[in-house]
C-alpha cells in the first residue's frame, strides 16, 4: 500500500511496485508506444480509481489535481531515479483521468502537453486539430530555442472522455493547522504604527512554483487559503471598523503599498512572475502587479466594489469605483473609477492622484470586476 499525505488529505492505493515499467531505450515515438501498451497492461486502475476518488471527494482545480498527479507519479517512478519515465507516468495518468494531453520528442527531450482553452502566456504551446496544447514540463528544460530545435509529436489517444485543462484557481486546499506558521506584518497609516500577525502556508509556495502567467481575470481571483484569509481578513475588517468606504480602502491601499518590500520579478526570481495574494504575503519581496493583485482581492473581499486594472507599459495599478470619485477619476463605460496606486513611489500619492511619468501614458483596462461576477 503506498500512501502520502497531500496538503492535509490523506492519499493511498495499492500498486505492485515490481509492476512499475522500466523505460531506458531511445526515446521514439515506438518507443513510448511500447511502454504506454506495457503499463496499460499493468494494475493501474487502483491509482486512477484513487485519484478520481481524492477528485470527487475534494473538488480541487485542474492545477491542483495536476500536483497530485505529479507526487503520485513521483511515488510510482521517482523524477530523479528516470526522469522520461517519471514525465510518461504523468502524462499517463493525466491521460486516463480525463484530460486530452500529448507528447513532443526532439534531441533526447521529452515534452507533455495538456489541451487547454485559455491564453496562457511565458511557456510553449503547440495546436493540434485547431486546439490549442499547453506544455506542462517546460520549466524542467529552461530554455529551449524552437526555432532551432525540432519536435515532433507523439499522440496516443489514451481516453475517448476528455476535457480541456483549465489555470482558473477557485480555491486551495485545507492544509493542516499545524503547517501555518505566523508573520509579523507591520505600517504607518497616518502617523498611527499597525502591527498584526498573519497565519501563512510555506506549501503555497510549492503549489504556484510553476504555475504559468495567466490572463488577469483568473490571476486576480486566486483566494486565499482558509486559515490565512481568516487571520488577515479579520484584522484588516477590526482595523478599518467604523470607517466609510473611502477612508477603509485608503487603509487597505496604504496597507498594500507599505507592508512589503519592492523588488522587480527580474531581480527577485530572475523571470516575470505574477504573484498570487497568498505569495505576496509569503514571500520577502513584491512588484506592481502582485500589490496590485493583492489590494484587489482586499477591496473585493471587504468592501466589493468595482474595479478596474489599468496596464501601462511598464506599470500595472488599480481604479475602484467609489459613490463619488476622487481626485482625477478614469472614464470606463461611463463610470468614473479613482485611481488607488497600491505601489510605493517616490511621492505618497493620495488617492485619486496618477504617479507623474504616467499621466501622458497610455493604458488598457485589462480586467473590469463588477460585483455582481463574485
Amino acid at each position: 500500500m503506498t500512501s502520502f499525505d497531500f496538503y492535509g488529505d490523506p492519499v493511498s492505493f495499492s500498486f505492485d511496485t515490481s509492476e512499475v515499467e522500466n523505460f531506458t531505450a531511445p526515446l521514439t515515438a515506438a518507443g513510448i508506444n511500447t511502454f504506454y501498451q506495457s503499463i496499460s497492461r499493468s494494475n493501474y486502475q487502483q491509482v486512477v480509481n484513487a485519484l478520481m476518488a481524492y477528485k470527487e471527494t475534494n473538488k480541487p482545480d485542474d492545477w491542483l489535481f495536476y500536483q497530485l498527479i505529479r507526487k503520485t507519479a513521483q511515488q510510482l517512478s521517482p523524477k530523479a531515479t528516470n526522469y522520461k519515465r517519471y514525465t510518461l507516468y504523468k502524462w499517463f495518468l493525466l491521460s486516463k483521468t480525463g484530460y486530452e494531453s500529448t507528447l513532443a520528442i526532439g534531441n533526447d527531450r521529452l515534452l507533455f502537453y495538456v489541451q487547454c482553452d485559455e491564453n496562457i502566456y511565458n511557456i510553449p504551446f503547440r495546436m493540434r486539430e485547431g486546439k490549442q496544447f499547453v506544455c506542462l514540463n517546460y520549466h524542467d528544460y529552461g530554455e529551449i530555442d524552437f526555432n532551432r530545435e525540432e519536435f515532433s509529436e507523439v499522440y496516443i489517444a489514451a481516453n475517448n472522455q476528455v476535457k480541456a485543462f483549465s489555470y482558473k484557481i477557485t480555491h486551495l486546499p485545507g492544509f493542516n493547522a499545524g503547517d501555518y506558521t505566523e508573520k509579523d506584518l507591520s505600517f504607518n497609516y497616518y502617523q498611527t504604527d499597525y502591527h498584526f500577525k498573519v497565519k501563512i502556508n510555506p506549501q503555497v509556495k510549492s503549489i504556484f512554483a510553476n504555475y504559468p502567467v495567466v490572463d488577469y481575470a483568473s490571476y486576480f481571483n486566486i483566494p486565499l487559503s482558509k486559515e490565512t484569509y481568516s487571520s488577515l481578513i479579520s484584522v484588516l475588517k477590526r482595523n478599518i471598523k467604523g470607517m466609510n468606504a473611502r477612508n477603509g480602502v485608503d487603509y487597505l491601499m496604504r496597507f498594500t503599498r507599505y507592508a512589503f518590500p519592492f523588488e522587480r520579478d527580474t531581480e527577485a526570481f530572475g523571470k516575470e512572475k505574477r504573484m498570487s495574494p497568498e505569495e505576496t504575503l509569503l514571500y520577502g519581496q513584491s512588484d506592481c502587479e502582485d500589490r496590485a493583485a493583492l489590494f484587489f482581492y482586499l477591496v473585493k473581499e471587504i468592501y466589493n466594489l468595482p474595479m478596474i486594472v489599468l496596464a501601462y507599459p511598464k506599470h500595472v495599478t488599480i481604479a475602484v469605483k467609489f459613490d463619488k470619485p476622487i481626485g482625477h477619476s478614469i472614464v470606463y463605460n461611463g463610470s468614473r473609477y479613482s485611481i488607488c496606486e497600491p505601489t510605493p513611489q517616490s511621492e505618497d500619492l493620495q488617492m485619486g492622484e496618477f504617479i507623474p511619468a504616467l499621466k501622458k501614458e497610455s493604458y488598457e483596462v485589462v480586467y473590469a470586476y463588477q460585483p455582481n461576477e463574485k
